[in-house]
């Protein structure tokens, strides 16, 4: 019997059934790994990132610009103190999303997929939709959380007003692109929580984004796509209102939450991506090789046993730093070495 590929593995566990070994999350090449990636992600062009002039930032669809630092390894955040709206009741003036009336979408989506990094043959294909940011945190990132709170708060209707609007262009970009992708995995994300609880309450949730959200996955739940959710903190109590519209992944499902009882609760029909103690021992600064190594290990087995799980441990630090190069190396170096061990 042929062994199967990365990508044939990694859709094994996303459709509920055990893998012949243990997966690993990453959308790129690894310099350290002897075997390929299974998965790549793929975006439509018509909505470009536009450079804010910032050495790597960039300006997104609403108009947030967003900063990077080598410190942080390049990771974007909107820039301190410039919100772009202080009061919802102007959202009409400045929320102006582009229009994409007129767009060549054969034309543009055929060049997206011959640009795609990776064949989709060999690569489970994760797509997002054209554009897709969510509707929690770019509320968030336009006011900042002190007064995007208070406004889901004190003004419900002008926000259901804001997002519906978002909605209509998300999904406007989705009927136009999703046919015309090979599509293995629908991606929503949002941002909730905090690493001690949800930033709003459950009912909160449901009446004001999981709407919104649930539009947007209806297109993959109409094709039989699968739905992968991103989401991090401690967010596990909207689980349930994620399985309402096709969720069955989600990551980085971190330790804050009750990772062994969502994974008995739901077994191999939600798929537990990551499950690693970022701010564990393996991160911490100078620890030996064995630490990182153990703490692959330690994962692998509370986590893989009879699936539903796939394996996503990550150390940071600073572009160039040889301690943080070196954790990341031992972490794929023990995965490759003790991916196929729960399932001998």
């Amino acid at each position: 019997m042929a062994k199967l590929t990365e990508k044939e593995n990694f859709m094994k566990v996303i459709n509920g059934e055990t893998p012949d070994w243990v997966p690993r999350y990453a959308m790129g090449p690894d310099p350290n790994a002897k075997n390929p990636p299974p998965c790549t992600s793929i975006r439509s062009s018509v909505i470009p990132m536009r450079p804010s002039g910032e050495d790597r930032g960039f300006i997104d669809i609403f108009g947030v610009e967003y900063v990077a630092t080598k410190e942080t390894g390049w990771m974007s955040l909107p820039k301190p103190g410039q919100f772009i709206m202080d009061d919802i009741r102007n959202w009409r003036d400045i929320v102006k999303l582009p229009d994409l009336s007129g767009t060549d979408w054969d034309a543009a989506c055929k060049k997206d997929v011959e640009d795609m990094p990776g064949n989709p043959d060999e690569l489970a294909v994760m797509y997002g939709g054209a554009g897709m940011g969510g509707f929690f945190m770019p509320l968030m990132n336009m006011m900042g959380f002190t007064n995007g709170l208070t406004t889901l708060f004190e003004e419900p209707e002008l926000v259901h007003e804001m997002f519906d609007y978002m909605a209509d262009w998300y999904c406007y970009g989705i009927e136009n692109t999703i046919d015309r992708f090979p599509v293995d995995i629908f991606t929503v994300g949002d941002d909730t929580a905090t690493a001690t609880n949800p930033f709003i309450s459950p009912s909160m949730y449901r009446e004001m984004i999981k709407p919104y959200v649930a539009r947007t996955s209806k297109y993959a739940m109409d094709r039989g796509i699968p739905v992968m959710m991103h989401n991090c903190g401690r967010c596990e109590d909207s689980i349930e209102d994620w399985r309402d519209f096709g969720v069955n992944s989600w990551n980085p499902a971190q330790i804050v939450n009750d990772l062994d009882g969502i994974k008995k609760k739901y077994g191999n029909s939600l798929v537990l991506i990551g499950c690693w103690d970022s701010s564990g021992p393996a991160g911490w600064p100078h620890s030996p090789e064995e630490v990182v190594k153990q703490a692959v290990r330690d994962t692998i087995d509370r986590y893989a046993g009879g699936g539903g799980f796939m394996f996503w441990g990550s150390v940071y630090g600073p572009e160039g730093d040889e301690e943080t190069a070196n954790k990341r190396k031992w972490i794929t170096e023990e995965y490759e070495a003790y991916r196929e061990t729960p399932y001998k």
